[in-house]
């Protein structure tokens, strides 16, 4: 191996996912690299030009601008680029230069597509969406880390058995880890353990547990299989595992959690959700939202499935308080339609959800109807607010007088947004394009969306003030560090997935409905309807929807961590929390975003 080899083989070592690679093809691909020396500021290559390879940052550093000029991100040392343009056409997608004097590694094209052929870690790394993996929430082939109650009660050796007895009580939990000042698992004790060896044989309560637990006992490790879980419980007649890492004792499952895995599916709670008598037994229902969610994500299931399923069980608490509603109250006197807007509108709720509603009245409604409408929203809206959809913070329900009114009202609501589009008709445009219907009648909503989407679509500049506010929110990137993270306050040195993740995107996909008159409502369905119909071009749309899966899933995973942490599900995620790998991708998805942006603040599509 010649020294210069040696030299960039030693620094791929360092480098993801080169360190994933085998030793004797590690030094293979390093001998299929060649160094590109800057001595000054200077362009690497412009948009559009043939790439002869993907560059690999050694020292310095390049800024990457898109098609308008605007830089949109800073790259330094063990950074890549031009890999987008190498898995499309070979034509590079942005433009480069150094900022300065800089060295380059170039891994020839063919190497690199013969990589992302044969080296699955590198296709992965390299590949902005999902990746092939199996999504199942099959429970065998489920890590026991995601099945454990994590935080398990424990005691002492010495600790009384009728002390321990009390312990269990008033934990609520049918078996204890009996641990030393370490954490380090010396035994168990359950509730049977209690009665067969302590009652049944005239015990002293007052003797340590240590002389009736259960010695040494089998445990797993949180990186089990969910299927080696079954067969120990099968086999031995165990109802209780503990879960040990590192001689600790982090966790616990018992036959009461895999049931309850097993049955926290949404069909099972749209089911209680339907036959729930009031709303403080929905809540009790909607309480187990958050472990559904865990149980979704750590299934692997795309995000859009995740969030529809999520949001199915808001619909049908919706539409089981609007039975309530008219059972408590009588018939509605006229027909009605209520809808939802924001996140439940779009099918996109996650664990963390306010309510945003409406109702449109038939046109024959009198100001008696009305009265008994607000009466109708005030139930229904309380009854949400109850089950755990707090009350919008903005108002933005069928409660406020506004937003309960005929349809020709509406029709005329929106028909002056789109005339006369001053920042609060954006406001309010953006947030009534989401609306869906949920309950009633949907033929009151059929006719105004047409009709909206076509005025709207037709008026230019309604259109360019809509584009503008959808600019309002950006991507979190920082020119140096790569993300610009929130400043003071709670959430320091976080990004806020919500505001600055998705909404962006959700923002550009609005958008894009509007000029083309779209109908669907979800994102994810908005990006690919606009790239069917050629309102965005194929390759800037497929990299836009690469880039939403890669921020929506990483929210998405946050919150199932907090929920498995047990703490609440938020979108505050901290950068320093993710693997090199994953800030990697997700600033890539955040550029891409930010490029699309720019595209379409110069009146541009897409990249194309």
């Amino acid at each position: 191996m010649n020294t210069d080899t040696g030299t960039i083989q030693a620094f791929l070592e360092t480098v993801h996912p080169y360190d994933s690679l085998p030793r004797d093809e590690l030094a293979r691909v390093a001998g299929s690299f060649s160094r590109r020396s800057i001595t000054d500021a200077g362009l690497v290559y412009e948009r559009g030009d043939p790439l002869d390879g993907l560059f690999l940052i050694e020292a310095g550093g390049v800024e990457i601008l898109d098609a308008n000029g605007a830089l949109v991100s800073l790259l330094g040392p063990r950074n890549s680029f031009g890999e987008r343009g190498l898995m499309r056409d070979g034509r590079a997608a942005t433009t480069a230069r150094t900022t300065g004097a800089a060295m380059l590694l170039v891994l020839p094209a063919a190497e690199f597509r013969r990589l992302i052929a044969d080296a699955p870690g590198f296709s992965r790394f390299f590949s902005r969406g999902r990746g092939g993996e199996a999504r199942s929430g099959d429970l065998a082939t489920r890590r026991v880390a995601d099945l454990m109650t994590r935080n398990p009660v424990t005691t002492h050796p010495d600790t009384p058995v009728a002390e321990v007895a009390r312990i269990m009580r008033d934990a609520h939990v049918s078996s204890l880890g009996v641990t030393d000042g370490d954490g380090v698992l010396r035994g168990i004790v359950t509730t049977r353990d209690l009665s067969n060896r302590v009652l049944a044989e005239g015990r002293d309560p007052a003797g340590a547990v240590k002389n009736v637990m259960t010695p040494d006992p089998v445990a797993l490790a949180p990186d089990a299989l969910g299927t080696d879980l079954l067969h120990l419980m099968l086999e031995r007649k165990f109802g209780h595992v503990p879960i040990v890492e590192g001689g600790r004792f982090v966790g616990i499952v018992t036959q009461t959690d895999l049931t309850r895995f097993q049955a926290v599916n949404s069909a099972v709670l749209i089911r209680d959700i339907a036959q729930a008598a009031d709303a403080a037994e929905m809540a009790e229902t909607t309480a187990r939202i958050p472990q559904l969610l865990r149980q979704l994500v750590g299934g692997h299931n795309a995000h859009e499935v995740t969030t529809r399923l999520i949001t199915d069980i808001a619909d049908a608490v919706t539409r089981r308080l609007l039975t309530l509603a008219e059972a408590e109250l009588g018939a509605a006197p006229v027909p009605y339609l209520w809808l939802a807007c924001g996140s439940q509108g779009r099918q996109e709720q996650t664990g963390v959800s306010d309510q945003d509603n409406c109702l449109m009245l038939d046109d024959a409604a009198t100001a008696e109807d009305l009265v008994y409408f607000k009466a109708f929203a005030q139930f229904v809206a309380d009854g949400l607010n109850t089950a755990g959809y707090v009350y919008c913070p903005g108002d933005m329900m069928a409660t406020n007088p506004r937003w309960c009114q005929p349809v020709r009202v509406w029709r005329d609501y929106f028909r002056g947004w789109i005339n006369k589009p001053d920042p609060e008709a954006q406001m309010l445009a953006s947030v009534m394009f989401d609306l869906r219907p949920i309950g009633g009648s949907a033929h009151l909503f059929g006719d105004l969306q047409a009709e909206t989407l076509e005025a709207a679509s037709r008026n230019s500049i309604f259109v360019a003030h809509m584009v503008s506010n959808s600019l309002k929110h950006t991507p979190p990137l920082g020119l140096i560090r790569g993300f610009a993270t929130i400043r003071s306050g709670e959430h320091r040195n976080q990004i806020d997935m919500k505001h600055s993740g998705v909404v962006p995107v959700t923002d550009l996909a609005r958008v894009y409905a509007l000029q083309g008159r779209l109908t669907p409502v979800n994102t994810r369905a908005r990006l690919v309807a606009a790239v069917e119909s050629g309102v965005i071009s194929a390759s800037g749309g497929r990299d836009l929807i690469e880039a939403y899966d890669v921020i929506a899933e990483a929210r998405l995973e946050h919150q199932s961590a907090r929920v498995k942490n047990g703490e609440k599900p938020d979108n505050y995620l901290a950068p320093a929390s993710l693997s090199d790998f994953e800030r990697s991708h997700l600033r890539d998805a955040f550029v891409v975003v930010r490029t699309m942006q720019s595209a379409i603040g110069h009146g541009k599509g897409a990249l194309s």
